[in-house]
């Protein structure tokens, strides 16, 4: 069985972790194919979006514990195997971040621990009605200070601590109103809903949306006037394109714009 499958429809990739009987934990397998696809796509100038799922009843169950156990065998009690594996696993995440495509998370059942990170590590999210949201690794005595890196940037940090504190879950409702996820559809629309905007997404001039998510991501945590002066920057090299000089001047004469 394929542990990570790809199916590309267009311009947009789907990637469907597929271990059901796991909940699609994040194993060191799963962490890999995560990986070989993304440097894939980050070559891949024909796909324009990313869709990520999961198989079965849930999104992802976050890290296998039962795998992080056989790694205390090693002589040094798993230390060397932890620090590997938590490394790769910030690798994922940056990485889709990095992605020039924007990532969608197709969210439902549940995402937590490292896969409450995952959604958060993508660029948006949609999320099934029910779908439940935890970064409850306290519960069993490990603090998810990994996955509060992209938590803590996807929403209020009093409410993030609390999650991270308590262990409790937030349903899909809470999780939209805090910022974790773009909307909420009913389960039998979560597809469609998430096809629909991936499309939406890929039909804008690819290109301004690979500089847009870069310039996202750079800005965000510079402070406010270099954040202007970088953007500006960027919002020059943008509009010295001919895609972009055509979209301006086709929206200017009310037609569609001709974009190489």
């Amino acid at each position: 069985m394929e542990l990570l499958v790809r199916q590309d429809e267009g311009r947009v990739a789907h990637l469907t972790m597929n271990a059901p009987e796991r909940l699609n934990a994040l194993s060191d397998e799963m962490l890999a194919a995560l990986q070989a696809q993304i440097d894939t796509l980050a070559n891949d100038r024909d796909i324009r979006v990313v869709v990520l799922s999961g198989a079965g009843k849930a999104f992802c169950a976050g890290h296998d514990l039962k795998q992080m156990q056989a790694g205390r065998q090693a002589e040094d009690g798993g230390r060397a195997y932890f620090a590997d594996l938590f490394a790769r696993c910030a690798k994922v995440m940056t990485g889709l971040t990095r992605l020039p495509q924007p990532v969608i998370a197709q969210a439902h059942g549940i995402a937590t621990a490292a896969g409450c990170q995952l959604v958060a590590s993508c660029d948006m999210a949609i999320a099934a009605e029910g779908t439940r949201f935890g970064v409850n690794g306290v519960n069993i005595g490990l603090f998810c200070s990994t996955p509060m890196v992209a938590l803590s940037r996807n929403i209020p940090r009093k409410k993030a601590f609390e999650m991270l504190t308590t262990g409790q879950f937030v349903d899909a409702a809470q999780a939209e109103r805090l910022g974790l996820v773009n909307r909420v559809v009913p389960a039998e629309q979560l597809e469609t809903e998430t096809r629909a905007l991936a499309e939406t997404v890929a039909g804008k001039l690819s290109a301004a949306v690979k500089i847009g998510k870069r310039a996202f991501y750079e800005q965000i945590d510079l402070d406010l006037d270099a954040a202007y002066d970088h953007t500006a920057a960027v919002m020059v090299e943008n509009m010295l394109w001919r895609d972009t000089e055509e979209g301006i001047a086709a929206f200017i004469e009310k037609r569609p714009p001709d974009w190489s």
